[in-house]
């Protein structure tokens, strides 16, 4: 009687404890319905229905019929989505540059006693809060052959600048200017955080044992900064992998965007997925593209996160 007496109210205990747990994540899947529910349609769907269209062939007038891997097999043969990806790829690689750019001016920005911390901050992001329209468009103005203000500075130490962003040998290089420029008050504000949650008993150590502020930078700040390097990696990547509205504005689209004699060199992949579904109505063609870019982004990323096993240091 005694074990069948004690062993009522263990299992009414458990019955309420399982209740409670069920109330309660009955309540939390309900916090979370919301935005569950907004990245499903908004997110997860979108790309599902994405893939289903990049087996197809849409028609001028819509409609659309399975055609199987037709479309990634004309992708893997056609020329211009090979230059696309290398533009997009230079593109990517040349604009890790702001990262260690970033660096250099957070650990600056970060030293003991500086003034005007807060209005150096404010300057540097005023860029990444800034319209990337607005961005291209006064770049443009700045890059322009004849009247811009990067030839008219040039031309006052007796160079003649050439039309930056027409002019295949410059214009790369001058678009990845404007991408650093627009990500650098981004990256800065992540970096400056990181070296200041990093402890001053280290750098207090440190200079007991007779380094200098050089010697402490690449032995105590870079290894901690590790991690908050490989998120900015990261967003880095897939951000550039991912350019259009910089290209778009500043060498517009269609035929005025050929006209251009730089544009083999600066058409991005993203860009020519715009112009496939909007401009020539391959909207089949143009989701295999987007996929295959889905594609490359997750490859790269699975790529980055192996890799930083040899040189993230994590405390």
């Amino acid at each position: 009687m005694t074990t069948t007496a004690g062993t009522r109210p263990t299992r009414a205990a458990h019955a309420a404890s399982k209740r409670r747990f069920r109330a309660e994540a009955l309540w939390g899947y309900a916090f979370i319905a919301p935005t569950g529910l907004g990245l499903a349609i908004f997110y997860l769907w979108p790309v599902v229905q994405t893939t289903y269209f990049s087996f197809t062939e849409w028609g001028a007038f819509g409609g659309h019929t399975w055609t199987g891997l037709d479309n990634y097999t004309r992708l893997i043969g056609d020329p211009e989505v090979g230059r696309a990806l290398v533009n997009t790829l230079t593109y990517t690689v040349l604009g890790l540059v702001g990262i260690p750019l970033a660096i250099v001016f957070a650990a600056l920005l970060n030293r003991p006693g500086l003034r005007g911390v807060s209005a150096y901050r404010t300057a540097f992001f005023l860029p990444v809060v800034t319209m990337p329209v607005a961005v291209a468009m006064l770049w443009r103005w700045l890059y322009n052959g004849d009247y811009g203000l990067v030839n008219q500075v040039l031309s006052v130490v007796g160079i003649d600048g050439p039309n930056w962003i027409a002019d295949p040998a410059t214009a790369m290089y001058a678009l990845v200017v404007v991408g650093i420029w627009s990500s650098i008050g981004y990256n800065l504000i992540i970096f400056l955080a990181g070296m200041q949650a990093i402890p001053k008993e280290l750098y207090e150590a440190a200079s007991m044992d007779g380094a200098g502020s050089v010697r402490q930078f690449f032995r105590i700040t870079l290894p901690m900064l590790s991690p908050t390097a490989f998120f900015i990696s990261i967003v880095s990547v897939i951000g550039s992998l991912q350019l259009f509205d910089l290209v778009f504005v500043m060498t517009g689209s269609g035929q005025s965007a050929r006209a251009n004699p730089a544009y083999a060199r600066l058409q991005t992949v993203v860009q020519l997925f715009y112009e496939r579904a909007f401009v020539t109505n391959d909207r089949g063609y143009a989701a295999a593209i987007v996929i295959a870019l889905l594609v490359l982004i997750a490859a790269l990323t699975v790529l980055q996160f192996r890799l930083q096993r040899r040189w993230v240091h994590y405390v």
